[in-house]
């Protein structure tokens, strides 16, 4: 009878963790599953997989972008995800006496909570779930020199959290057996003298794929609120769920240029970037566009407004600067498609072929990848492209140099080469107001009358007029209280 219901309780502690697993990362967490995906472009070819496994920790490297590739649909991502942690408490339940199945629930809730840090891999969870399995398979076993073998060939599968293994086997045999960690630590000291020269003694005893970050360990900081804001806003704009976008800045603020840049988006996509741009955050001259950042996330939404804008050069560079800032080195699906459009865009033929090479060998870029192939070199495809030959026609006509400092005076050039590009309109208009161009603003207020496609002057434009005239002296003024603040932060 007892052996019967602890069966149950098992099977529902184990149905508690995968429906609480899946609704945690499908319904609460789906943008962190979108940022996992678009750093990784896994291909389904033989090289792909000798390179990962070329190096200790490379299988459970590959099993895990393996199952995260399926991130880039949600449920499907959320579901293998939380079969992994459901097999994590499993494993966990079997190695542990009968009475203690609720302590199956700890490493659960500890890589769960770790897997807050944005940069822990799922590598990580899977070489412990395969640490775990392995343990299991020899829990019947008594020690033999199987061990001396199966040691090191599982310190170059799964990397170091073998550890993990040689401590429960010693616990199962008794401590006379703890010969089974000397063996593991010699081993691996050995393996990075003999083997592993190329990598830092740290690497090689801590993980080489366990962090994105070389030589940076998690931090068990959980899920920090502001910085899922700002992941959530990236993956809005991904999806174009420009509705949301505006919702949510209503309702939660992260005060940094990338929240602004986002929102500002979302604003110009609607055609309300006019009316109530300065209701919302404005981080500075940089609300709008950021200059220039070598890290993981931050000129994704610059990026994404060039595209859209029509400053393809821009968007491409932005964008390569984002793949080559992944500090494990790799490629990203999204960012190698989107570099790809832009050198089809551009007429870059080869280059874009071979970009478009690469996303054939993945499994959800394929398609796209497929349809693209047929537009190479074919002027006619890409001129009648919805997106591409639109872009064409809204592109820059003559080259110039690029300044980060003549911002608004770049809109403003888009804008003449093509008075059908509205969004070019309102970004200029919105970098001279963010700028405090306030001559520049009234100078071109013609064009907005002329070429914007209002039914009336837009409420925030009235609004700046308001407060130029009456040299900031407006109660209640958005664009007053912003001017305010800028001003307070250059003479504190």
């Amino acid at each position: 009878m007892k052996i019967g219901m602890t069966k149950y309780w098992n099977i529902g502690l184990s149905m508690l963790v995968g429906i609480g697993m899946f609704l945690f990362w499908y319904v609460a967490y789906p943008h962190a599953l979108s940022y996992q995906e678009q750093y990784q472009l896994f291909l389904w070819t033989g090289d792909y997989f000798l390179e990962r496994v070329s190096v200790p920790g490379g299988f459970a490297d590959w099993v895990g972008e393996f199952i995260v590739q399926f991130y880039y649909v949600e449920w499907l991502g959320a579901l293998l995800l939380a079969l992994l942690f459901v097999a994590l408490q499993r494993l966990t339940a079997r190695l542990l006496p009968k009475s203690w199945l609720l302590l199956s629930l700890v490493p659960v809730a500890l890589l769960w909570w770790l897997m807050g840090d944005i940069n822990v891999l799922l590598s990580l969870p899977v070489a412990v779930v395969l640490a775990l399995a392995l343990a299991c398979v020899r829990v019947r076993r008594s020690c033999s020199w199987a061990d001396v073998l199966i040691l090191p060939v599982a310190y170059w599968l799964i990397g170091p959290v073998v550890w993990l293994y040689a401590v429960i086997r010693v616990l199962q045999l008794g401590w006379k057996h703890r010969w089974s960690a000397g063996w593991l630590f010699a081993l691996q000291l050995m393996a990075y003298a003999w083997l592993l020269p190329q990598w830092p003694l740290q690497m090689a005893m801590t993980g080489l794929s366990y962090y994105r970050i070389p030589l940076h360990y998690p931090q068990w900081n959980g899920y920090d609120k502001d910085m899922y804001e700002l992941i959530r806003l990236d993956y809005l704009v991904r999806n174009e769920r420009w509705d949301d976008i505006v919702k949510r800045a209503g309702e939660c603020q992260v005060k940094t240029p990338f929240w602004s840049n986002c929102v500002n988006l979302a604003l110009a996509e609607k055609r309300l970037l006019a009316d109530r741009m300065f209701d919302f955050y404005q981080s500075g001259e940089d609300a709008l566009v950021m200059p220039r950042v070598r890290d993981l996330t931050s000129m994704l939404p610059s990026a994404e407004v060039f595209w859209r804008l029509g400053m393809v050069n821009s968007a491409q560079r932005y964008t390569f600067d984002t793949q080559e800032s992944i500090l494990n080195g790799r490629k990203s699906g999204r960012c190698t498609k989107r570099i790809a459009e832009c050198m089809l865009v551009n007429g870059h033929y080869q280059t874009a072929a071979k970009q478009i090479a690469l996303l054939k060998k993945s499994l959800f870029y394929r398609g796209w990848a497929l349809e693209a192939e047929q537009m190479l070199g074919d002027e006619a495809k890409i001129n009648a492209h919805p997106v591409y030959g639109k872009l064409r026609r809204l592109r820059y006509k003559e080259d110039f140099l690029y300044s980060y400092d003549e911002l608004d005076k770049m809109f403003g050039l888009l804008f003449q080469n093509n008075p059908e590009n509205k969004m070019a309109l309102d970004y200029f208009m919105g970098q001279m107001l963010l700028k405090g161009n306030v001559q520049g603003f009234v100078q071109f207020m013609g064009w907005v009358q002329q070429y914007g496609g209002y039914r009336q002057m837009p409420l925030g434009y009235q609004d700046a007029m308001r407060c130029i005239q009456s040299q900031g002296k407006v109660q209640g003024s958005p664009y007053a209280n912003y001017v305010k603040r800028m001003t307070e932060r250059r003479h504190p």
